[in-house]
């Protein structure tokens, strides 16, 4: 009869080794806005599950999973802002998903950061 077990833990050790939502890789990344007024912002922000001082880390979360963490590729979400312009720049640190990330980018304003972004710059 051992035989027959060993097949079976075999199957569930391939399984446990396949990957579950605790072997996501982590993320962990430090968000910043600057404008031209001297504000500085800046909130941290972790996925899996979604934490840290950002105002809205679960729709963030989901927005970087949305675009595999890609802040070039942020989308955008209808929001009607001012013409108003008043430059802040954002930058993005740290890691996503095990996967190094170092961005920064310029947007018109700080309503515009939130739109272009959706919600990410929106602190």
């Amino acid at each position: 009869m051992p035989f027959l077990l060993e097949p079976i833990v075999a199957g569930a050790l391939t399984l446990a080794s396949l990957g579950s939502p605790a072997a996501t890789a982590p993320t962990s990344l430090q968000l910043n806005a600057h404008d031209t007024t001297g504000r500085v912002a800046a909130v941290s922000l972790a996925c899996d599950p979604a934490r840290g001082t950002h105002p809205k880390s679960d729709s963030a979360c989901a927005v970087l999973d949305s675009v595999n963490g890609d802040f070039a590729r942020l989308p955008l979400h209808d929001q009607a802002c001012t013409l108003v312009y008043a430059p802040v720049e954002v930058t993005a640190t740290g890691v996503y998903r095990g996967q190094r990330v170092d961005f920064r980018t310029t947007y018109p304003n700080r309503c515009a950061a939130d739109a272009g972004s959706s919600g990410v710059f929106g602190f």
